[in-house]
């Protein structure tokens, strides 16, 4: 960003030089000695000093030189390089009150790097600075969202009417940074009726070359910050702040509540209130395609994910905002539905299109088990529908996320033609793009909708890294459980089942694209994570991730005992939006959980042993057969606390008697009642997602289960499920990890050639160490 500084000093040498000078160039004021070139030198930077400053806002920079950290020590480095770079930071200090008492102040303080000091002083970091203000807070500054706080801090240590706000992962060019002058020049046009607040510009994505996720974010997020944000800005003007290197009219701003609200959970994606706030307040937003800064994506899928996952969580909070309320009611008709469409409209419609999967789902098996389907495919009128079928055979398009890829084509073609739009597509697509978009279709819509349900929006770090390492099994599984996984294997035991007792017939063209579009769905959120995963099929990597799970599921939890380290822990973590909902979030809850109950209702009547009976009882009865399997699992649990460790072998008698009289039991149901295979299966298909209403029901009423003693229970019962979808999650990544050229296809198709290399190079190197330390204990 110090570029800005330099191309300021070259413009003002054009400026000031006379001709002669500029035959000399500029290069060369540097070698002359003589004092007129010196003049107009000194005469250049201080129009530059006076035009440009840079204020980093680092919060932790005193900690860290009181630490003496490493950190501390490199942000001196860069104030040492660039002289009229700013840091500022919040300063905790202990302060004497009186004679005795001593309290904590806090200090928003701006500092510099001191120039009488020797660059190369090996003395302390606190010497190396000097303060240029300090000023004393009334508490502790960082009281909502830590970005914003660190923003509205550090606002007043900057100065001019030109404000540009620069993330972390920004970068800049000097070609870039000669056009600041034309583009401040903007807030003196009128666009529109009245002039601009703040000035957007575009980003360039420098980091699509690392992997086939980075190019497909790189792409996403390009056709945005471009042509979505052109249409944005004109004609539809509703384009807002969305964190990028927007350029503020800071007298306007400062006047008006700054550029950052930072109101904790309601204000995470804070960017966006800005521009909300500037709209409201009679600001106008433009945007400009001459100007461009460097930004760096998330390259790995866990990355993106958590990204995904804060704006989703962030949209959520918008939903709920008054910001918005208050935009929908001053907005005329068009900018109103622009606004919708172009804000929380988007992660709505993504909720309802996932919805609609679930609805039409549970739909056809509705029809299905009552036997309605039957009864509708034998009658004329509805014989002939085939319209119907090509509007369930062209959604199916749409599911598989291609139209996500649209408006990137669309600015592909624009910047390079359509030509190689239509190359980058088909290549996007064979490197499974279609697969990315799917998956992150689940993300959205579980953040969103969980967020509207309960709220309890928060801060996920990304860590913004060049890293594309594998990512274990088990923190796999924590970050995408609830999200994909579980959503995944209900959508699949749900095809299971109408695959069994549908009665549409299996060649249509309706029933193979809509079950295909299905099917694609559930394998995408079941196994991304693994396919887009470095070395995901790897049979040492295989072995490393089985041993960390099974280290991890057993571990038992406790106070200090992170998530990462025990099962317990982390599931004590997931239920924390149920411990700070509101009655609705509750009610609506149950509500939902209640599906598997219906769910169960409907196939219990399907069973041989039923013999068509359909009385209430035989639901009653499949009720029973549940408490039963329960107070058993907790007879197993008690005896396993009380008897594990002293009388193992009553113990274990007590386990044989109970498995012979199941299968006692389960063999005279086959001979006597004439159970067949298919019951056996439907009744797995029918218990098991009953286990897991009860389970989601007793999370949501977690106080009353305290209360009764039954935690402990629902806690093993958790358990168990959890293993069993670990076991089913593993059993096809292991399989495949027994071919080796699984493997290798995967590292070539979905990572650059250079990364390939390097990732061989690293098994090769792994390999002779391997050998070595094997020697080493011969």
């Amino acid at each position: 960003m110090m570029y800005y500084r330099k191309a300021l000093v070259l413009e003002a040498f054009l400026d000031m030089a006379k001709h002669e000078d500029l035959m000399e160039g500029y290069k060369a004021a540097g070698t002359i000695s003589d004092e007129e070139w010196k003049s107009l030198i000194a005469q250049c930077e201080a129009l530059a000093d006076m035009k440009f400053a840079y204020v980093v806002s680092c919060q932790q920079y005193g900690n860290d030189k009181r630490s003496a950290l490493s950190n501390a020590q490199d942000i001196l480095q860069l104030m040492r390089t660039y002289p009229s770079l700013r840091v500022a930071y919040i300063d905790v200090v202990e302060d004497r009150v009186g004679e005795k008492q001593i309290e904590t102040a806090y200090y928003s303080t701006l500092v510099k790097v001191a120039l009488n000091k020797d660059s190369e002083s090996a003395g302390p970091v606190q010497n190396l600075d000097q303060v240029i203000y300090r000023i004393k807070l009334p508490g502790p500054a960082i009281l909502g969202e830590g970005k914003p706080e660190n923003q509205n801090h550090a606002i007043i240590f900057t100065r001019g009417e030109g404000l540009q706000t620069i993330d972390m992962n920004q970068d800049n060019y000097m070609e870039e940074a000669l056009k600041m002058r034309n583009l401040l020049q903007e807030f003196l046009t009128e666009d529109g009726i009245r002039q601009p607040s703040i000035l957007g510009v575009r980003e360039h994505i420098f980091t699509g070359s690392v992997s086939s996720l980075a190019w497909f974010m790189s792409n996403q997020e390009h056709s945005f910050v471009t042509i979505g944000q052109r249409l944005l800005a004109n004609p539809l003007k509703v384009r807002f702040h969305y964190g990028h290197p927007d350029v503020f009219d800071r007298l306007f701003h400062l006047t008006r509540g700054g550029v950052s609200k930072a109101s904790r959970s309601i204000n995470l994606s804070e960017d966006i209130f800005a521009g909300f706030n500037s709209t409201l307040r009679g600001g106008n937003v433009t945007h400009h395609e001459y100007v461009q800064v460097g930004k760096g994506r998330d390259v790995g899928l866990n990355q993106i994910s958590k990204f995904e996952a804060k704006v989703a969580n962030g949209n959520g909070e918008q939903t709920l905002s008054r910001d918005i309320y208050r935009l929908g009611h001053r907005f005329d008709f068009f900018r109103m539905l622009s606004c919708y469409f172009t804000t929380v409209g988007f992660y709505f419609s993504t909720l309802l299109t996932v919805f609609t999967v679930y609805v039409f789902l549970y739909g056809r098996l509705y029809l299905a088990l009552s036997g309605l389907e039957e009864g509708l495919a034998t009658q004329r009128k509805f014989r002939h529908n085939h319209a119907l079928q090509v509007a369930l055979a062209s959604q199916s398009l749409v599911q598989l996320g291609f139209l996500m890829a649209l408006p990137m084509m669309m600015e592909i073609g624009l910047e390079k033609g359509f030509g190689k739009a239509l190359s980058e597509f088909i290549m996007m697509n064979l490197q499974l793009a279609s697969v990315f978009f799917t998956f992150s279709l689940g993300t959205k819509t579980h953040y969103y909708g969980r967020m509207l349900l309960h709220g309890g929006a928060q801060y996920r770090s990304t860590g913004r890294g060049f890293v594309v390492f594998h990512a274990k099994f088990a923190e796999n599984y924590r970050l995408y459980s609830r999200s994909h996984f579980v959503k995944g294997i209900e959508l699949m035991t749900l095809l299971i089942v109408y695959q069994l007792f549908g009665q549409t017939s299996h060649s249509t063209i309706a029933y193979i694209f809509v079950t295909s579009s299905m099917w694609f769905l559930v394998l995408t959120w079941l196994f991304a994570p693994f396919l887009f995963n470095p070395s995901g099929f790897e049979w040492a990597k295989i072995l490393d991730d089985w041993s960390d799970w099974n280290k991890w599921i057993s571990n038992r939890g406790g106070i200090g005992v992170s998530p990462e380290k025990s099962w317990e822990s982390w599931w004590e973590i997931e239920q924390e939006h149920l411990k700070h909902t509101g009655t609705i979030g509750i009610i609506f809850e149950i509500i939902l959980s209640l599906r598997f109950f219906i769910y169960q209702y409907g196939l219990v009547y399907q069973l041989t042993i039923a013999k068509n009976n359909k009385s209430i009882v035989v639901y009653l009865i499949s009720w029973l057969v549940i408490l039963v399997m329960l107070v058993i699992l907790k007879i197993i649990s008690v005896g396993r606390r009380r008897f594990g460790a002293n009388f193992q072998l009553f113990f274990r008698l007590i386990k044989f008697m109970i498995f012979v009289s199941f299968f006692a039991i389960l063999v005279v149901l086959i001979v006597l009642l004439h159970m067949t295979i298919k019951d056996i299966l439907v009744c797995f298909l029918a218990f098991l997602p009953t286990g897991w209403g009860i389970l989601l029901i007793a999370q949501a009423c977690r106080p009353l289960f305290r209360v009764t003693g039954l935690w402990g229970s629902v806690r093993a019962l958790a358990r168990a499920y959890e293993v069993i979808m670990g076991m089913l999650l593993f059993t096809p990544i292991t399989v495949l990890s027994w071919f080796p050229f699984v493997s290798e296809f995967q590292t070539r198709m979905l990572f650059n050639q250079a990364f390939s290399r390097g990732l061989q190079i690293s098994r090769i190197l792994g390999g002779q160490k391997k050998e070595r330390a094997a020697s080493t204990k011969d």
